[in-house]
């Protein structure tokens, strides 16, 4: 006979938190929102750690390089999506690797050969005033001099000027070395009244370009995620059928942690596909598993070797798995029993597995919710594919824009790997939609009123870290009728004046 579970499955709506002694020091200057990544022993802490609980979906369109960068600036992680060639994933992980915070990697090259068309054209292009000049017009060719608009004025200039005739040469600038450090380059721009320093290597090959206006974003980041080289993080996704191939071109490329990509993480695959990285690399490269929704999926996987553990089947915006095959749990009832089987098996073991909730989450107080339930980190899709990092198209529909959005099991994604079953290597039926999501402008802004809006709900509950949350959080079921009396209602609604 079929197993049938007493509770029901519960969303992150259908809970409130409920106010506690909120203490002098309960301030969200006071707040840290720092959690651990992966496993670790009692009493020690976390190999790998971020500074803000969230990190963006193995997604097509959500985290590429671009998106990665601009998180990992801001303190979260990205999962570089795998489902494209490994060759083009690897060069993901790459371009953020070698990213380095104030040092900018120049994609606006000419050589001295081009044209003051070539400049007006590449300008338009790339929105960049400032451009490389190399002796092969790559962004690490040999320096040879700068193109600023200064330099020329498009009513006096002829469009077939070279670019030779009107570039800052090299033996005009003032560059730095290979090694300096961005106190220093900044140093160099303020004495020297520069707007921009070029770095090159001893043979005069270009590296990067520091730029005056970067400072004060620089300073605008404090959090920063970086490794112990000072590089950015970044995280990759992989399948449970080209791992053995895939996984040494991410670990090459300088990947910082994996995580295997499944709909359905209980199966023998994942535990196959985990097991054989901890014993290909002596666990040094870190790995998790996912997706599951009960305390069964998360014991397996923690025995498996999985460094954190997804949680979370149907919950998506474009996930449509609960439709097509009648799988999934509330996403809210998902993280409440696999918290407390992490609890349990730290209690018998020593070793805290964090858990990642992945999906259910429609308004920012859900996440606090989902934090104050047990979920050490929040993975994100559409939240993060409204911005201008998301690598996809904006379009404007009607009087509005839009971003492009779709499910890794949808057929433009084409990610059968994702939904792996053992057989041909094919989709029958789709377990995501193709959509749009509301336009919503830079990610930092955006980020910035979410985050506060999750401390300034901590300190009501009397904790100012993600741990003591979760310890003292109270947390009820609410009734339909108190989820209406939680909105407006009850009045007539202003229309919003744009000349306000």
């Amino acid at each position: 006979m079929a197993y049938y579970y007493k509770e029901c499955s519960r969303t992150f709506s259908e809970y409130l938190l409920i106010p506690n002694l909120t203490r002098k020091d309960c301030v969200p200057e006071n707040v840290s929102l720092q959690t651990p990544l992966v496993r670790f022993q009692k009493g020690e802490e976390s190999p790998l750690k971020i500074n803000i609980p969230l990190v963006s979906a193995i997604m097509q369109a959500v985290s590429d390089s671009g998106m990665a960068i601009a998180l990992a600036r801001c303190g979260g992680l990205s999962f570089i999506y795998c489902s494209q060639p490994i060759e083009s994933q690897a060069e993901m992980v790459k371009k953020v690797k070698k990213y380095k915070a104030g040092f900018v990697v120049s994609d606006s090259n000419l050589t001295p050969e081009n044209t003051l068309a070539d400049v007006v054209a590449l300008k338009q292009k790339t929105g960049h005033s400032t451009i490389a000049i190399t002796d092969d017009g790559t962004a690490n060719g040999k320096l040879l001099g700068l193109v600023t608009s200064r330099d020329y004025r498009l009513s006096r200039c002829p469009l077939d000027t070279k670019v030779k005739e009107f570039m800052t040469p090299f033996s005009s600038l003032i560059y730095a070395y290979e090694g300096v450090t961005l106190s220093e380059a900044n140093d160099m721009i303020w004495d020297h009244k520069l707007n921009c320093l070029p770095i090159i290597d001893k043979n005069q090959k270009l590296l990067y370009l520091v730029f005056r206006k970067d400072y004060d974003s620089h300073k605008e980041n404090p959090n920063e995620l970086l490794d112990s080289h000072k590089r950015l993080m970044v995280g990759a996704g992989i399948n449970t059928r080209d791992y053995k191939e895939r996984v040494p071109a991410l670990v090459d490329a300088g990947v910082d942690v994996l995580c295997v990509d499944s709909s359905d993480g209980f199966t023998e695959w994942q535990k196959d596909t985990i097991q054989w990285i901890k014993n290909e690399y002596n666990g040094e490269v870190k790995v998790g598993g996912g997706n599951v929704v009960d305390r069964e999926g998360f014991l397996y996987l923690a025995e498996a070797g999985a460094d954190f553990v997804k949680v979370g089947i149907g919950g998506g915006s474009i996930c449509i798995t609960r439709e097509q095959k009648g799988i999934g749990r509330g996403q809210a009832t998902a993280v409440i029993e696999v918290a407390a089987a992490r609890d349990e098996y730290y209690e018998k073991t020593g070793i805290y597995i964090p858990i990642c909730s992945d999906g259910g989450i429609v308004h920012d107080y859900h996440m606090t919710l989902a934090l104050a339930m047990g979920a050490d980190f929040i993975m994100l899709g559409r939240y993060f594919a409204r911005f201008d990092e998301s690598p996809t198209r904006k379009l404007r529909i009607g009087n509005n824009y839009v971003k492009e959005y779709w499910g890794e099991g949808s057929n433009r994604a084409r990610n059968w790997q994702r939904y792996d079953m053992g057989g041909a290597h094919k989709m029958d039926f789709e377990e995501g939609v193709d959509s749009y999501v509301p336009y919503a402008g830079k990610l930092k802004d955006n980020l910035d009123v979410t985050l506060s809006k999750i401390k300034a709900t901590m300190c009501s509950c009397g904790a100012t870290s993600i741990k003591e949350l979760q310890k003292v959080a109270r947390i009820t079921l609410v009734s339909s009728t108190s989820i209406i009396e939680g909105g407006a209602h009850d009045v007539i609604l202003k229309e919003s004046d744009i000349s306000e």
